[in-house]
């Protein structure tokens, strides 16, 4: 099994004087190393709105990189608008993966619209940063993966994407299915993989990859890292209906591979769970891998779906 030390709580919105476009949240955390320090992306909420409603942004913090306790700085505004009346990004801007290519910096980002059959609809967009991924511009007004006809809903969950050899590959989730519960119809994602030779158009497969612990499992935010002698793979799980308690509210699964494409599940090898109190004793989820010093790090949000922020922990060799 992989052995962790929890670190503890990077981020919590409550103890930061905000803006109030960043009032609520701190999830999906994705690192990216500029060089003196670490960047951090991760995505927030405005205060609800008198029907209930409110719109997702991304913005940053800044980590000091032998301090990842110390904010050196945070971002003062989104970092991307969102998008005009009718489009994929209207209501909801949710920051996945940030690429350097060349003097560029491509974030891979998930759009929110707001549907009348059911409560959503997301689809995978692209901004393009030419000041040092402080603010992006849309690529275009439409995604660069959105519904097709094997992925007919909700395209997400674009946290890792690697180049090898030439190819860049993508690991999102994608929308398979809506439950009608009660109260309101529950959405089923899982797992996908997609590769491109430029970063902007993408062949899919449209499979997906990871099998399933529970009837209609729904996974998220895939982050995928080489190390060892294998390809590892940490990302959300959760049952689908009545999901917003501890009992069946997200986790941490775990996959491997040799070859990117076939992917063995082993939740209980990645030894991670829970704590008995406080910020993550009720939920963990929003994985991310990275490396910061030669050390192996595991950014990840806490209870209420990163309501209370983000943490980090670190592997034990």
């Amino acid at each position: 099994m992989l052995n962790w030390e929890k670190l503890g709580q990077v981020l919590d919105l409550n103890k930061i004087e905000n803006q109030d476009w960043m009032q609520e949240q701190a999830q999906n955390p994705y690192t990216v190393d500029m060089g003196d320090y670490i960047r951090v992306y991760f995505n927030c909420r405005a205060k609800k709105d008198p029907d209930g409603k409110s719109k997702s942004y991304a913005g940053f913090v800044d980590l000091d990189k032998n301090d990842l306790f110390k904010i050196i700085n945070m971002s003062k505004k989104p970092i991307m608008e969102h998008g005009g009346m009718g489009d994929f990004d209207q209501f909801g801007i949710m920051a996945g993966s940030v690429v350097k290519f060349d003097n560029e910096y491509y974030l891979y980002y998930v759009g929110w619209t707001r549907e009348y059959a059911v409560p959503y609809n997301w689809a995978i967009g692209l901004g393009i940063s030419k000041d040092g991924g402080e603010t992006f511009e849309r690529y275009g007004r439409g995604p660069i993966i959105g519904a097709s006809h094997n992925e007919p809903f909700l395209q997400a969950g674009c946290s890792t994407i690697i180049k090898i050899e030439n190819v860049y590959h993508l690991w999102y989730t994608s929308g398979i299915d809506w439950i009608q519960t009660d109260s309101k119809p529950e959405s089923v994602y899982q797992i996908m993989h997609a590769i491109s030779s430029n970063g902007k158009d993408w062949t899919r497969e449209g499979i997906p990859l990871i099998e399933e612990k529970y009837n209609k499992e729904a996974q998220a935010s895939p982050s995928v890292m080489f190390f060892g002698d294998k390809w590892h793979m940490v990302f959300s799980y959760r049952h689908s209906v009545d999901f917003r308690n501890k009992e069946r509210g997200y986790r941490l699964g775990y996959a491997w591979s040799n070859n990117l494409k076939d992917w063995h599940r082993n939740d209980e090898f990645l030894n991670f769970d829970v704590s008995e109190l406080g910020w993550d004793s009720e939920m963990v989820c929003y994985p991310h891998l990275c490396k910061i010093n030669n050390e192996i790090y595991l950014f990840y949000c806490g209870n209420d779906f990163g309501k209370y922020g983000f943490g980090i922990a670190k592997l034990i060799k």
